[in-house]
């Protein structure tokens, strides 16, 4: 456990040294938030949608969580490429301990960031449905953060090539964001992408929190949260066998 908490703090100490990193990792989401939520929103309105920005913001939180927790898995090919890796893998310590203190170390910095996308769709006009389900959509934002830092930890372990990682990580969080019912509603979709939203788990995630901040949804929030667990447990498994196999 100790090995785990210093891992997590050492994440969060690199995260507040990064101030340039924190505006740039908040400028694209704002940027999605304004020039889509009121850019389309006349659109959205005339089709009898109702307001787009409360249908947009919870899906620009969960994208703000979905793109820093998964990057956070590039401090894993930093750490190798000098050495504090190889370090703590010689100390007397599970890889375990370690592979979970990177994961909620990077989980950890999404959901700041998470929060703070948040305050600025309150700026941009979202009114939550009750502030009574905030702890609902909390709940929400730490199982995807918690998700997809474990999956970007999981592919930094099999890399050496810090090249690498942003060209593989941007070929799966594109399709996993679009395809997730964060810019549109899931519902209706033509057969094949509605196949696909099913099957990717931040959908579950983005119809989770919808639905804790503005009261609709496709699925049900059990429904939704299982999802989450469940892929997050079989990415840990593989994540820790990856971190077995790694070589310094």
């Amino acid at each position: 456990m100790r090995t785990i908490y210093i891992l997590w703090v050492r994440q969060l100490k690199r995260f507040t040294r990064k101030k340039a990193s924190l505006v740039g990792a908040l400028g694209q989401p704002v940027i999605f938030l304004f020039a889509f939520g009121f850019g389309l929103s006349p659109i959205y309105e005339k089709a009898g949608g109702g307001s787009y920005i409360q249908f947009i913001a919870p899906g620009i939180i969960a994208m703000t969580i979905l793109f820093t927790s998964i990057f956070t898995g590039v401090e894993i090919i930093w750490d190798k490429q000098f050495g504090f890796l190889k370090e703590t893998f010689v100390a007397p310590v599970s890889r375990i301990e370690i592979f979970l203190g990177k994961t909620l170390g990077g989980m950890t910095v999404a959901v700041i960031q998470g929060l703070l996308v948040f305050l600025i769709t309150l700026i941009a006009g979202f009114r939550p449905q009750s502030f009574a389900m905030l702890p609902l959509a909390f709940g929400f934002l730490l199982l995807v953060a918690f998700l997809f830092s474990a999956l970007g930890t999981t592919i930094a372990a099999r890399l050496d090539d810090m090249q690498s990682f942003p060209l593989i990580i941007n070929f799966i969080i594109q399709p996993l964001f679009y395809l997730s019912g964060a810019l549109f509603p899931v519902h209706g979709l033509v057969k094949a992408l509605d196949i696909i939203t099913k099957i990717n788990p931040l959908t579950y995630g983005v119809d989770g929190m919808r639905y804790a901040l503005s009261g609709s949804n496709v699925f049900s929030p059990v429904l939704s949260a299982s999802v989450l667990v469940g892929v997050s447990i079989i990415t840990v498994g593989v994540g820790l066998y990856q971190f077995s196999k790694i070589e310094l």
